[in-house]
């Protein structure tokens, strides 16, 4: 007999044995309660929402708190509507202590706590210690569990469960159904959307215990296809925010940098499924774009994403290197001179002289930390302290001080001198420079041979590529922005202009009036004039904050990290001074060369190594064994180490061959065999592929886009293109980056395989 309607139940008839009231009923009243409880939760945060939002903004502080306030309160209430009920993923029962007669206690566990308006905890956290033994218990180690079980959702109602018993406690196993399969098993058989499933339920013990890992140092998860290493990044973002006061980690200060687009688009809904909205995630080329702020339009001439890639490998290779990074500070410091001739600089009162020492003084004043153009005004304010010093020393009484001081401030031919020393520089200038001056090159980077020299030489300097990039950021690092510079130059001689006509004025006044009595008198006190005069009653508005991925970040998620060059972990670790990484990735799979271990790659690019852990993957929890059998000897064959995984099922498919021509109707038998599910037809880079259907759920993407992600059906259309060779699919050695794309595309499919050759 069916459920009520009102039951938080909805089983097929095919699963009516598990309908039994011994086995839901305290489901049943539990639900109850947590309905009751989110219901009115919903209704407190929604007043407390409008209350927070009539408020007045105010200034300063007040107007962050508010803020503060009214975005938390929208991303608590965006969680609670997104899921009702169905924030409950599970519950376990602690076995019964024979030995005390202690009972057993039964803890449901959600995406986010929840406590009854009795203190009774309804749902805990599932990042929290009280949760652990729901991800953790296993037969060997069961951690006092007795049974477990998981719920799947649909439509805000239980369609399925799981459970799994873990003890002989008689009294608990009568009130549990267990199954042939575990929700996990069952779970990598469903089908496909084009996004990431919701996998909370079903995270595995090796996947928790990397999950929960202490966010101290560098932590690696090294792991072949499938080893769920997308999954665990994802889930230790939402852990580690939870656990801020643990970790150092501030809320919403956390970033995720993934390999391309697709893959963030992919596990877009990951994050807010877990009740994190505050991760910031972007690819290396958006750390780039947000670095160089306004200017990123007008340099790159678009989205950097869409960049080229450089057409000569060798010149590829040599801008990753992280000295061609260092070169940046010395292409830098050569405009970083102090002059070595006087200036004279002629006010009111006398000439003054700006020795080479004393360039030399102003120069070195730069506070650390600096940007290049942003020191210029702190060079300039100390030339000024310097020659103020000087007159003051020589005649302090004849001299007012800050009048001496606004006008050297305003003083044209200081600033033309200082900026002739000391440009604005434009990053894009900067770099545009290295590549069309050879002796520019030669001078800051001395380590290139002359056939290097010229094979980064190029006629338009701004022909971006992506290997450009990460210099551009660490160009853009270094100098800061120059239009951000030039503005506030331009606001200061405003303002130095207005001080000089003030107290013109105020000459002009006092030379006017003869009345003893009057306001002019009180004019010749220097304190008054001083005051009049003091720049600081002109505010500067302040610029615009900074970017949301400029950083810094108390810790950064890498994912497919194997596929970052020096240059480019570079800019990871710009943005994370802390040194608190998490490292996802698989040597394996690197189109790069990757002879080095994690921890040597490592300590290369600057992280200590005694900060380093490594933990290793290996079971394959996403493609079938028939799959793996046929990929294993695709990479062996070029990196005999390669971390091959294990996979945990056979789908009974073996791996399909084909002919290219064949491939309409592959798509076209797979599609109306399978109305549910996402295939992808993934081809070299660079290769003219028409789709034979119009389909949404049939993909087209290169190895290189397709890492990260996963489809119930890949076509490889003609693997031998991917590394040159004669298409012979038994054939030898197509090249390392061949193997490579040829392995990562047959390790993406969850059920079926099918190569496609000429």
């Amino acid at each position: 007999m069916p459920r009520p309607a009102t039951s938080v139940f909805a089983l097929p008839d095919r699963l009516s044995h598990k309908s039994a009231p011994a086995l839901i009923a305290a489901d049943e009243r539990h639900f109850a309660a947590v309905a009751d409880c989110l219901a009115h939760k919903v209704a407190d945060l929604t007043a407390r929402l409008e209350s927070r939002r009539r408020d007045p903004a105010g200034r300063g502080a007040q107007t962050i708190e508010r803020d503060t306030d009214i975005r938390r309160l929208v991303a608590e209430l965006a969680t609670l509507r997104r899921f009702g009920l169905d924030l409950c993923i599970g519950h376990y029962a602690t076995a019964r202590a024979r030995s005390t007669g202690a009972g057993s206690e039964t803890v449901y566990v959600g995406r986010i706590g929840l406590t009854g308006p009795d203190g009774t905890a309804l749902l805990v956290d599932w990042r929290t210690p009280a949760a652990e033994p729901f991800f953790a218990a296993t037969l060997a180690d069961p951690r006092g569990v007795a049974y477990r079980r998981r719920y799947r959702w649909s439509g805000g109602r239980i369609v399925d469960y799981w459970d799994e018993v873990l003890d002989d406690d008689d009294e608990l196993v009568s009130r549990v159904s267990p199954d042939d399969t575990s929700a996990f098993v069952s779970s990598l058989s469903w089908a496909r959307t084009g996004r990431m499933r919701d996998v909370l339920a079903t995270i595995q013990a090796d996947q928790d215990a990397v999950i929960r890992a202490d966010a101290r140092g560098v932590l690696v998860v090294d792991g072949g296809p499938g080893t769920g290493k997308t999954v665990v990044a994802l889930h230790r973002a939402a852990y580690l925010l939870h656990e801020q006061s643990r970790s150092g980690v501030r809320r919403g200060n956390l970033l995720l940098v993934g390999p391309h687009r697709p893959y963030l688009d992919y596990v877009a809904d990951v994050l807010p499924a877990l009740g994190e909205h505050g991760v910031q995630t972007a690819t290396v080329a958006d750390l780039a774009v947000a670095a160089l702020g306004d200017a990123a339009d007008d340099l790159l001439g678009g989205t950097a994403g869409m960049l080229p890639e450089e057409p000569d490998p060798e010149a590829a290779r040599l801008k990753a290197d992280a000295r061609m990074v260092d070169a940046i500070e010395a292409a830098v410091r050569f405009y970083e001179q102090p002059p070595e001739q006087s200036l004279v600089v002629p006010t009111e009162w006398a000439d003054l002289r700006v020795t080479p020492s004393d360039w030399a003084e102003a120069f070195a004043s730069v506070e650390d930390g600096t940007s290049h153009n942003e020191a210029r005004e702190q060079i300039h304010q100390t030339l000024v302290e310097i020659l103020v010093g000087g007159a003051s020393a020589d005649d302090d009484a004849e001299t007012p001080r800050r009048a001496l001081r606004a006008e050297l401030a305003a003083d044209p031919g200081l600033r033309r001198e200082l900026s002739r020393a000391w440009p604005v520089i434009d990053a894009g200038d900067l770099v545009g420079d290295l590549w069309t001056v050879p002796a520019y090159l030669r001078l800051c980077a001395p380590w290139l041979t002359t056939e290097q020299l010229r094979l980064l030489q190029r006629s338009d300097p701004r022909a971006w590529t992506g290997a450009d990039l990460p210099l551009l950021d660490a160009a853009r690092h270094r100098l800061g922005d120059a239009d951000r510079a030039r503005r506030s130059q331009r606001r200061r001689a405003e303002r130095a202009a207005e001080l000089e006509r003030r107290r013109r004025v105020i000459d002009e006044v006092i030379a006017a009036d003869d009345d003893p009595e009057g306001v002019a008198p009180m004019l010749r006190h220097a304190d008054l004039q001083e005051a009049l005069l003091d720049p600081s009653t002109d505010r500067d508005d302040p610029a615009a904050g900074a970017a949301r991925l400029t950083g810094p970040f108390g810790h950064v998620i890498v994912d497919e990290a194997q596929e970052l060059t020096d240059a480019q972990w570079r800019m990871i670790l710009r943005r994370c001074p802390s040194g608190s990484l998490t490292v996802v990735g698989d040597r394996a799979q690197s189109r790069l060369d990757f002879a080095e271990t994690w921890p040597q790659r490592l300590e290369r690019i600057g992280l200590p190594s005694a900060r380093i852990a490594t933990v290793h993957l290996s079971i394959n929890y996403r493609t079938p064994a028939e799959i793996m059998e046929a990929a294993a000897p695709v990479i062996r064959a070029v990196r005999p180490d390669a971390n091959v995984p294990e996979s945990v099922r056979r789908s009974g498919l073996p791996v399909g061959r084909g002919r290219v021509e064949d491939l309409q109707g592959v798509l076209e038998d797979w599609l109306a065999a399978h109305p549910e599910g996402v295939a992808c037809v993934i081809h070299a880079d660079g290769s003219p592929l028409a789709l034979p259907t119009d389909s949404d759920r049939v993909r087209a993407l290169t190895p290189s886009e397709a890492k990260g992600l996963e489809f119930d059906l890949v076509v490889v259309v003609d693997p031998g293109s991917f590394g040159g060779g004669d298409g012979d699919p038994d054939g030898a050695d197509r090249g390392v980056t061949g193997a490579v794309d040829r392995y990562v595309a047959m390790t993406r499919a969850t059920r079926q395989l099918i190569e496609l050759w000429r």
